[in-house]
């Protein structure tokens, strides 16, 4: 049999698929999003009238491969990645991540699983390695595999900023003031964080806190950390819903990185830890019926948290210490998925700005590229709004596969300043300064690499080269207001 007959005939999968049938029947959906997620993080796919609903199940839809790189042209006028005459890709769904869209109820979307065509000369039917939702599944499940379940559970804390539109449409500043942490700017965006709470809870999205941030409009609203593959597909449905939000409030629901200078840029921070054990509790948030299938109101709780420190030792535990030394060995090449646009590096050369551009640890330390946030996690810092999660949590884990299996050390935690230290004679690697330099980077690192396989890599250097050379191509409105009055 091939990847894709395995999935679609898994054990317990037909029943699922009654189960949404179920649900259709109860919630009166009437269209369904059969959604997968591209190499750049964009939510791509098909939308189909809910009476297909076994048929899409058992059978899929096809898309173009090009789908998986945004069906984007080079700067040569070459399709990234497929051209066209490549074959088209096979999309299951996942019917565990059925969900009713609580802005329109008569609307429902599912993430999908990507496979080779099934007419394929060669692998027919096997799962296609640009998908990067099916890569990290596949990720998880072999580190798993090869640690005696240690799995990783993982939050974000996803910084976007809300923008004006002008009365052509494009933005116009900030809603609000950049006043970090002000309650009366907090509260001047109520009616929208509001909104965005209230869809995300009807998603599965356990809210927990929200701020303010030193930006105009920019708001950070965090929500519960969980199973890797969940957190990716909440972050993935946190953007969808402020897209919506932003719609319905005439705003402009921005997640570039730094659409401001001399104000800090949104990031994405990830607070790690691997656990053993756990049991899956089903979250309902007052509903008297779930919107969608179980598993996508389900967290992951309880088990043995390896990174918490031991009793004898502040020190995070010894596979937290391994994580970390592997982190920091590969965080070059991590750069180039964390930080993964031109426009990324703006953040880190906009100084004094508390964004992370040296290669060390510390405690709540955040002069430091990763630190210890609270016993038992820790952050990594050098990843930005932008960020594709999937493609990050899969690099992360091959970081910490590498740290475990090598025994890194990751030395002493830094407790000072560290650009203090470093005045002082501490030598400390530097984060790449720009995306070619990150990309260099990853193409040098054949561990990181393996969180790109198959035509994963191929397809994401392709698309970021290609970026990185159009913006070096590129006459800009600094070139003209330095160069042009140079001479004579």
């Amino acid at each position: 049999m091939t990847d894709l007959e395995t999935y679609v005939d898994a054990e317990g999968r037909a029943e699922r698929v009654k189960q949404v049938r179920a649900k259709i029947n109860e919630l009166g959906i009437q269209y369904i999003y059969y959604q997968f997620v591209s190499v750049t993080g964009r939510i791509v796919g098909k939308g189909v009238p809910a009476e297909h609903w076994e048929a899409i199940a058992q059978n899929g839809f096809q898309l173009v491969y090009g789908a998986t790189a945004n069906l984007s042209l080079d700067r040569h006028r070459n399709y990234i990645g497929y051209g066209p005459e490549a074959s088209e890709l096979v999309a299951i769904p996942d019917p565990e991540t059925f969900c009713q869209l609580p802005w329109d109820k008569r609307v429902a979307r599912v993430f999908c699983t990507c496979f080779r065509n099934r007419e394929e000369p060669s692998d027919p039917g096997a799962y296609l390695t640009s998908d990067c939702r099916g890569n990290l599944r596949r990720i998880h499940a072999q580190f798993q595999q090869e640690h005696d379940g240690l799995h990783l559970r993982h939050g974000c804390e996803p910084e976007m900023m809300w923008l004006k539109k002008g009365a052509d449409g494009k933005p116009d500043g900030g809603v609000t003031k950049p006043n970090c942490y002000h309650i009366d700017q907090f509260e001047e965006l109520r009616p929208v964080f509001l909104k965005v709470i209230e869809y995300s809870r009807a998603m599965g999205l356990d809210m927990i806190q929200g701020d303010h941030e030193d930006a105009p409009g920019q708001l950070e609203l965090n929500f519960m950390f969980d199973d890797a593959l969940r957190t990716c597909d909440r972050l993935t449905t946190y953007r969808q819903i402020c897209a919506q939000v932003a719609r319905e409030y005439n705003l402009i629901a921005c997640f570039m990185t730094k659409p401001f200078m001399g104000v800090s840029a949104s990031g994405c921070h990830h607070n790690l830890s691997l656990w053993h054990g756990g049991e899956a509790i089903v979250k309902d948030f007052g509903h008297e019926t779930l919107p969608g299938m179980a598993e996508t109101f389900q967290y992951k709780q309880g088990g043995e948290n390896t990174f918490l420190p031991s009793e004898s030792s502040k020190l995070p535990g010894a596979i937290s210490l391994n994580c970390i030394g592997g982190v920091i060995e590969h965080l070059g090449a991590l750069t180039a998925i964390g930080c993964s646009t031109v426009n990324s590096y703006r953040r880190l050369w906009d100084t004094g700005l508390w964004a992370p551009v040296y290669a060390d640890w510390g405690y709540q330390n955040r002069t430091c590229g990763l630190r210890v946030s609270a016993p038992g996690r820790f952050e990594y810092r050098a990843v930005d709004s932008m960020v594709n999660p999937y493609l990050m949590a899969a690099a992360l884990l091959k970081a910490f596969d590498d740290g475990i299996k090598r025994n890194l050390d990751p030395g002493e935690p830094e407790h000072r300043n560290l650009y203090e230290a470093m005045e002082a004679g501490k030598q400390v690697k530097k984060l790449p300064m720009s995306l070619g330099e990150a990309l260099d980077r990853l193409a040098a690192d054949e561990v990181i690499k393996s969180a790109l396989p198959g035509e994963m890599y191929q397809v994401y250097m392709w698309y970021k080269r290609d970026e990185w050379e159009r913006f070096l191509s590129t006459v800009s409105n600094w070139d003209v207001e330095n160069y042009l009055d140079c001479l004579p």
